[in-house]
This record gives C-alpha cells, sequence and structure tokens, in this order.
C-alpha cells in the first residue's frame, strides 16, 4: 500500500504544557487508520496541526509527497474533516448547509446540485433535504456534519469522534458509509474512544498518551501483546493449604472474593489453555472448592488501551 500520508516529527506546546511531541506516523491510500489515546494525550491537537488549523512548533506533514502549507488553503482541498463539535449551521436547510460548503470548497456550480443530492442520499437524509437542521435528531446532525465533509471527494478523511451521542441505528448507518469510502480509496484517520468502533473499521492504530507515540502496528500484531485470560470467581471461601493452582494460575483475593486468574503467554497454545483450564476445574471440584463464575477475557484494543495508558481516571 502506497503512503498518501506523512507525519514527521510533530510536536506542539502551549505554555509549558507539551501537547505533542516528536510524533510520526503514515497513512496509506485507502487505508483506515485508528488514533487512540485517554483524554488530553493530544489526538485533536495532532489533527489539528494535520488539517492546518493548529501551526506545528517542529515537524511537517505532506499529502501525496508534498509538504501541506497552512499559507496555501487550498492545499488541503484534498481532505475532508468530521469535527467532534457539530460544524453545521441550524437556521439553514440540509440542501442550503451542503451546497454553503461546496463554494467552500470550489466545486462546480453545475455539478453541485447533485453532489449534494448524492451525499444526501448516502447519509439517509434526501427526505429531510429542505428542512432545517435545527430541526434534526441528534443522530441526523451527526449524518448532515458527516456530509458536509465528504461532499468534495476528499482524498483523506480525518474524523474526531463522529458517532458520539448517536444513536445505535445513525452510528451503524456513519460506519456503513465510513466503509463504503474507504472502498472507493479514501484514506481514514478514525479518532474514537468507542474501541469496538475502531477494531471494526481500522487495520492498524496508533495509540497515544501525554503527545507521545506508544505502539502503532496492525491490530492483530498489537493484540499478540495481550494474554487470552480465564476468570474464575470462587467466592469468598477459605482454600485448604494442599491446594495448588500451579505455576500458570495466580490467585489473588479481589473484596470478598477469591478470583483465579489463568493466563496464556506465547508458548501456551490454545489446546494448552483448554487443557489446563479442565485441570483446574477438575482440581476445584476435587476440593469441593465452588465456581461463582468463570469468564474469559479475549485480547481486544480495550485492554491493550489500559495497559498502555494505565488504569487511572484523568479529567
Amino acid at each position: 500500500m502506497s503512503v498518501l500520508l506523512e507525519v514527521n516529527g510533530l510536536s506542539k506546546s502551549f505554555g509549558a504544557l507539551k501537547a505533542v511531541s516528536d510524533l510520526s506516523f503514515q497513512v496509506g491510500h485507502g487505508e483506515a487508520f485508528g488514533l487512540l489515546g485517554p483524554n488530553g494525550a493530544g489526538k485533536s491537537t495532532t489533527m489539528m496541526m494535520i488539517c492546518g488549523l493548529l501551526q506545528p512548533d517542529a515537524g511537517d506533514v505532506l499529502l501525496d509527497g508534498v509538504r501541506l502549507d497552512r499559507q496555501r488553503p487550498q492545499s488541503r482541498e484534498r481532505m475532508g474533516v468530521v469535527p467532534q463539535d457539530l460544524a453545521i449551521y441550524p437556521d439553514l436547510t440540509a440542501r442550503e448547509n451542503l451546497r454553503f460548503f461546496g463554494r467552500l470548497y470550489h466545486l462546480d456550480q453545475a455539478d453541485l446540485n447533485t453532489r449534494v443530492d448524492e451525499t444526501l442520499d448516502q447519509v439517509g437524509l434526501l427526505g429531510r433535504a429542505d428542512d432545517l437542521a435545527g430541526t434534526f435528531s441528534g443522530g441526523m446532525k451527526r449524518r448532515l456534519n458527516f456530509a458536509a465533509s465528504v461532499l468534495h471527494r476528499p482524498v483523506l478523511l480525518i474524523l474526531d469522534e463522529p458517532t458520539v451521542g448517536v444513536d445505535p441505528q445513525s452510528r451503524a448507518h456513519l460506519i456503513d458509509c465510513i466503509r463504503q469510502l474507504q472502498g472507493t480509496g479514501t484514506a481514514i484517520i478514525y479518532a474514537s474512544h468507542y474501541m469496538e468502533e475502531v477494531q471494526t473499521i481500522c487495520s492498524r492504530v496508533a495509540i497515544v498518551d501525554h503527545g507521545r507515540l506508544l505502539a502503532c502496528d496492525q491490530i492483530p500484531v498489537l493484540l499478540n501483546q495481550i494474554p487470552l485470560e480465564v476468570e474464575f470467581r470462587l467466592g469468598g471461601v477459605s482454600l485448604p493449604m494442599s491446594f495448588d493452582p500451579g505455576p500458570a494460575a495466580l490467585l489473588e483475593r479481589n473484596g470478598d472474593e477469591l478470583v483465579l486468574r489463568l493466563s496464556s503467554t506465547e508458548s501456551f497454545s490454545e489446546s494448552a489453555m483448554s487443557r489446563e483450564v479442565t485441570r483446574l476445574l477438575n482440581l476445584l471440584a476435587e476440593h469441593q472448592v465452588p465456581v461463582r463464575s468463570i469468564r474469559t477475557h479475549e485480547p481486544s484494543l480495550e485492554r491493550l488501551f489500559l495497559k498502555l495508558t494505565g488504569h487511572t481516571l484523568r479529567d
């Protein structure tokens, strides 16, 4: 896959706060690339530098090998941006909103009406084209927000939390629209707190925190860092002295419960894991230890995210 976007050593400070520090990554033509990080990690600052709303202190951005210059806004007309905050006008109709944005992108007047109708149909709003945007539901506004960003058929689409606060139907429709665009060759940068969305849409992700890149790779490669876990919750029992779960299992207390945790390793195959689970169940039965529940934790982006960025709540 050939490289479309190159982000090279981006850095940005706001006073003493280092928002982004020497951040580099690439996005290929037609690739869906996830950008993950906690609140305040530097994701939005990075995206604003890519699309020209912020001037980096250091580093540069190249699109198809051409350096993007903030002083030449036309150099970014091949991009589309779906911001987290709605960027539509409530006192204009859906059609008027798109005609306005189409003129900003210098779309040919003869082509504009066709593009507007095609895009409204794509996001499921053609039947409401002449209704004021201010009368729309939250999900409909998100879909119109999306439509305004793809009207000019960008080669790169940047999405910052595009499905936040929307109903399941609108979320599913937006995800379908993103997949369709990717299928036509549009590259995607997708920032979201919904890990399952990222795992569904993206083939490769970058995880950032405190403005620094913590990991960047294909999702299956990253998930290999996370073991499969099987968790046995035993309740508030006292185990006999002779109970020995073996070296692969960890016994710990969680409140009033005892938890027996079995984790896979690179040398611990799926069949070996299955045999070990059977062995532990037989051992618990032999010692008459009641099992409240058994839960399997598959490798996931959410678990990887928490491993790399920590579990501590932050504002």
